[in-house]
């Protein structure tokens, strides 16, 4: 469409093209070309109120999510609680009378009604995310349209605000995931991002208070049919001379363990072993060896021990809060470990590889930490994870060893301690959590993971 324009002064304003001009009389008589049609301002502004709206439901999602996680763990709690107190009166029934029973039904009730109102909100939350995808879905598509119609700078900054709001909604939906389907055995993600606050099950199996020394948890690549499998064992000192397991978490917390093995009998054998920072796998016990020192392998099927030296390994340092804790063992997804120091290294961590085969360290990694400022170490996806204490109720990971990329790293990830003292530190990749013996307590940790989108790779055998 072609229009003219007569302005005096010869200054025309907010026209897409100038045409030539000749001046008549004091005039200036000039030829534009203006647009059929106008920027959509309200159909902008109309957009950026929805952001707005989509921002903060996405906030209360995500404060959602993080009180559904808490819940959980309270759940999961009662639930363990609940079921230990109804085979207790299953197997006893004399020793209860109609009170009790009442009071159970009271707490059945309690948990029936607690997990309708977990399904709820996971439900209205589900509700809500579908229907923030569906509103930020319409809004890409809008601003597409405008990119390719109108002026692309002004629509390209506004849709990058955009993406940042589906970004966000990603994540909350990631979290809610996370939560209720977690990828065990999966390596895809950029190491631990934070842990849970402590979950305490209880004084251990021995109910001695005295009994600060020991560990406890699952068989990390437990045998077909012994996937619900717990162990225990406990001392008073260092000395490792017992070991218990429990064919599910209900009979370790009554404590009615199905076998008790014993790494001493007087006169006939002595496989003791030193340390509290040993684990269980494929119903093997791995342990640091009394005497003479080295790493040690209880097969309790079998009831066989076998015994392999780690080359220069030293008997000089151990961790911060227990003597004797030369040799360390941890098992994740890609397979067995042990972490040392030796007089060469000067005190420093050592991290080695175990071939399970032939029982023997086949590759070793030497850190730059030293071992006597740590508080205890464990590993998950091939990457080495040191704590130290912060004060009485918080350690902190401070430092990590990549054996893929063999880059270390400080960094700061607090968590809760129940007690101050600890003995025993371990992950385990079936379940993915961590598992402390504190201070005589069986104490258990979930552990968080910065997730990042790339080929799932599983290294669960």
């Amino acid at each position: 469409m072609s229009r003219k324009v007569d302005v005096f002064p010869c200054v025309l304003q907010a026209v897409s093209l100038w045409a030539e001009g000749s001046a008549s009389s004091g005039e200036c008589i000039c030829e534009a070309f203006l647009p059929n049609s106008t920027f959509p301002i309200g159909q902008l502004v109309l957009l950026e109120s929805t952001a707005v709206e989509i921002k903060y439901k996405l906030e209360m999602e995500i404060s959602k999510v993080e009180v559904y996680e808490v819940k959980l763990q309270v759940y999961i709690a009662k639930i363990k609680n609940l079921t230990v107190l109804i085979e207790l009166m299953e197997d006893d029934p004399d020793s209860y009378n109609e009170l009790h029973l009442e009071e159970v039904k009271i707490q059945i009730k309690q948990v029936e009604a607690l997990i309708v109102e977990l399904q709820a909100s996971i439900k209205a939350s589900s509700s809500v995310l579908i229907s923030i995808r569906t509103q930020v879905i319409t809004m890409i598509s809008v601003l597409t349209q405008l990119e390719i119609t109108y002026d692309k700078n002004l629509v390209l900054v506004t849709r990058r605000e955009y993406l940042i709001l589906q970004q966000k909604l990603e994540e909350c939906e990631r979290r809610h995931d996370e939560i209720f389907n977690p990828n065990i055995g999966i390596c895809n993600h950029r190491g631990i991002r934070r842990i849970s606050k402590p979950i305490v099950s209880q004084l251990n199996a021995d109910l001695n208070g005295a009994f600060k020394y020991g560990g406890w948890g699952k068989d990390s690549k437990p045998l077909s049919g012994s996937e619900s499998m717990y162990w225990y064992s406990g001392s008073s000192d260092t000395l490792v001379s017992k070991i218990s397991q429990y064919s599910a978490y209900y009979t370790l917390i009554t404590r009615q363990s199905f076998k008790a093995h014993l790494l001493y009998v007087d006169r006939q054998y002595d496989w003791r072993g030193a340390g509290n920072n040993y684990v269980v796998r494929e119903n093997n016990l791995y342990y640091q060896y009394r005497s003479p020192f080295a790493m040690a392998k209880f097969n309790m099927t079998s009831a066989k021990v076998e015994t392999k030296v780690v080359p220069k390994a030293s008997t000089q340092f151990s961790y911060h809060y227990s003597a004797n804790q030369n040799l360390d063992f941890a098992a994740d997804e890609s397979g067995l470990w042990v972490t040392y120091a030796t007089a060469d290294s000067k005190g420093k961590l050592v991290l080695g590889k175990i071939n399970e085969q032939s029982f023997a360290v086949e590759t070793v990694f030497q850190t730059s930490v030293y071992k006597p400022s740590v508080g205890n170490t464990f590993m998950v996806c091939g990457v080495l994870y040191a704590t130290r204490s912060v004060d009485t109720k918080t350690e902190e990971i401070f430092y990590t060893f990549d054996t893929h990329t063999q880059k270390e790293s400080y960094v700061s990830i607090p968590f809760e301690k129940f007690h101050d003292f600890y003995s025993y530190l371990d992950y385990n990749p079936t379940d993915q959590k961590l598992y402390m013996f504190n201070n005589g307590y069986y104490v258990s940790y979930h552990v968080w993971f910065n997730q990042e989108a790339s080929a799932d790779k599983s290294l669960v055998d």
